[in-house]
């Protein structure tokens, strides 16, 4: 390398000692001089030395960074244990974050640095979310700790034997698409469960409702329609949360059929960006200054990575994503319509999934995009009637108009795009 890339090799290995170094002289700022073990001057010292090592490492080989390696964790377990022990509270994680800069900074000069980079950006992080993560552990029951574990099985123990190809004449059925979708969607739910167990219902009926969109917005909407019977007088604002919830649901449906058909992007934006602004807009007024109210209002979710749920999910999807190619083979990409109409009706995810994975090949764009929000509106209609059948008249009333308004403003957000820009 030349002697420019090797100052800016050496120059990110030294930037990510600082960073990691920030945030351990953060974490022990209340500590006296002294007492410290290794703060940011150590830390960027160490990453300076990962980078060296690296360095001198390409020219003389493997020799002098292991020796570096060896001889910086033995300095840094004896000077950790003497800074320790008038404290009696020994952590290895300091010895082990400084190995991890060290290794990072013989990345950055020797491999990718942008692997480098990223890697520094996550060990402090990691670093950073000590008292969440230890507060989640806590509070973590071993459904949810079984929870994990299925979907790591999941991912790299069940799905790497999966084929990865049709396995029907039509191509409507591919068993390692099929599961990496189920994978996705249910980790996807996952992360909005945990968000809303480590940050409690207490945070507000606004979060409440869009941790709850992020988890299962029709869940959510039935939960606050049950709330509404037992307390009426929040009954505007349970709906403003549902607005929310059916915010995020719509985020949640651009997300999944974006990444899966990039293709999508512009034409699901169109119509599903006023929709969301409608329903922000709405929830807010619907919530006004009444937000702290929503301590009463923590929704109850049961864990969505059970594996049984999951497994259904998955059968779902796969039945979904047959029937809707073999009739798009035999009907036409127009029979699409109907099946989304139907399939959005319990759940927007599968059918979107199905409608994404066509789209450009079997169903032209505009057509699968379409699909996609039948299947949306489908689904938006069937949060009304159950706020309406198990709600109060007020949540189900204000829901529906808000919904009403949502599914205008993206029909003539999709009518403007087919017309003038697709």
């Amino acid at each position: 390398m030349d002697m420019m890339e090797a100052f800016q090799r050496v120059g990110l290995a030294l930037a990510i000692g600082l960073l990691v170094g920030i945030e351990r002289g953060w974490q022990e700022r209340e500590m006296a001089d002294g007492e410290r073990a290794a703060g940011i001057r150590t830390f960027a010292l160490v990453g300076l030395l990962g980078g060296l090592a690296g360095y001198l490492g390409a020219v003389s080989g493997p020799v002098v960074p292991a020796a570096l390696g060896i001889g910086l964790m033995a300095a840094f377990i004896v000077f950790t244990y003497r800074a320790a022990t008038p404290r009696n509270d020994f952590s290895v994680t300091g010895v082990i974050a400084a190995l991890v800069v060290f290794a990072l900074g013989i990345v950055s000069a020797t491999g990718d640095m942008r692997l480098a980079a990223a890697g520094g950006v996550v060990t402090t992080v990691l670093l950073a979310a000590r008292h969440s993560l230890h507060g989640f552990l806590k509070t973590m029951t071993w459904v949810e700790l079984r929870s994990a574990l299925v979907l790591l099985t999941m991912s790299f123990v069940a799905l790497p034997l999966l084929p990865n190809r049709a396995i029907d004449p039509w191509g409507g059925f591919n068993p390692f698409t099929v599961w990496l979708m189920t994978i996705m969607i249910a980790a996807l739910s996952y992360a909005g469960y945990v968000a809303m167990r480590v940050a409690g219902p207490e945070r507000g009926i606004l979060f409440a409702g869009a941790t709850g969109g992020i988890v299962s917005s029709t869940a959510t909407t039935l939960s606050f329609a049950h709330i509404s019977t037992a307390e009426p007088a929040l009954s505007r604002q349970l709906a403003g949360a549902a607005s929310i919830a059916g915010g995020l649901s719509l985020v949640r449906c651009f997300i999944i059929g974006s990444a899966v058909a990039p293709a999508l992007i512009v034409p699901l934006a169109a119509a599903l960006a006023p929709g969301l602004l409608v329903f922000v807009a709405a929830s807010l007024i619907l919530i006004g200054r009444n937000r702290a109210v929503d301590a009463k209002a923590g929704i109850e979710l049961s864990n969505p990575f059970e594996l049984g749920a999951v497994l259904r999910f998955g059968a779902l999807l796969g039945a979904v994503g047959f029937i809707a190619r073999v009739l798009v083979h035999f009907l036409g990409p127009d029979s699409i319509t109907v099946i989304a109409l139907v399939s959005g009706i319990p759940d927007l995810d599968a059918i979107t999934l199905s409608t994404a994975h066509m789209a450009g090949s079997a169903l032209p764009v505009q057509t699968a995009a379409f699909a996609v929000l039948i299947a949306a509106a489908s689904n938006l209609i069937t949060k009304v009637v159950l706020a309406l059948g198990s709600g109060t008249r007020v949540y189900g009333r204000f829901l529906g108009l808000v919904t009403l308004a949502v599914m205008a403003v993206g029909g003539v957000g999709f009518w403007l795009f087919v017309n003038f820009a697709g």
